[in-house]
């Protein structure tokens, strides 16, 4: 049975919800899965007045058991067009692991989410992307065997590199059906791979 870790950051709940559809699809596909989140790097009191999300239940992940894991599926919503710096701190951390190839050859994959369409989301994942292609990881995207990606029937987030949500500028949409079906989606196929490789 493959062990699957499902790593998030998430601001306002969108990329928490994002993360439980992964970890579900990773367990109907037969996997171990645990769902953690990367700690918080802004003051407290500023987190609180600007409304985020402290109230989630993935424990905090530490660098050093990532290497416990057949695959590793992170996701962060979108800065800018890159990743965010709570996970960009926390995966800046695992220089160890790089330097004794302690992730080479597991499974990795990519979900985020952005407030627009065209808010960075195709970047954001290949920032992610970046990061397990250095740590040795072998990458997993969201393929076209998902079709919800496709058509202009709805807004809708995803993208052959990984899941994606669309949030809208004030935060106020979370996650649709299909976007949570694309993120099951990966999930599975992650697990699939991961148990390919590894039994």
């Amino acid at each position: 049975m493959a062990k699957v870790l499902v790593l998030y950051y998430s601001t306002y709940g969108h990329l928490e919800t994002m993360a439980n559809a992964v970890a579900e699809g990773a367990r109907s596909a037969g996997a171990q899965v645990d769902v953690k989140r990367v700690p918080e790097a802004v003051p407290e009191d500023f987190a609180r007045a600007n409304h985020f999300k402290y109230d989630q239940d993935a424990p905090i992940a530490t660098i050093a058991e990532l290497e416990n894991y057949d695959a590793i599926i992170v996701g962060t919503g979108t800065r800018f067009g890159r990743i965010s710096s709570q996970m960009a701190a926390f995966l800046d951390q695992a220089g160890g692991l790089w330097m004794r190839g302690a992730l080479n050859g597991k499974v990795g994959a990519a979900f985020t989410g952005s407030a627009s369409q065209h808010g960075g989301q195709e970047t954001t994942l290949f920032s992610i992307i970046t990061n397990l292609l250095h740590f040795g990881m072998t990458i997993v995207g969201l393929d076209y065997g998902f079709q919800g990606q496709l058509g202009v029937d709805e807004v809708k987030g995803g993208a052959p590199y990984g899941a994606t949500t669309i949030t809208h500028g004030d935060g106020s949409r979370m996650p649709s059906e299909t976007e949570l079906d694309g993120a099951r989606y990966l999930g599975a196929r992650v697990a699939n791979t991961a148990t390919k490789l590894f039994g």
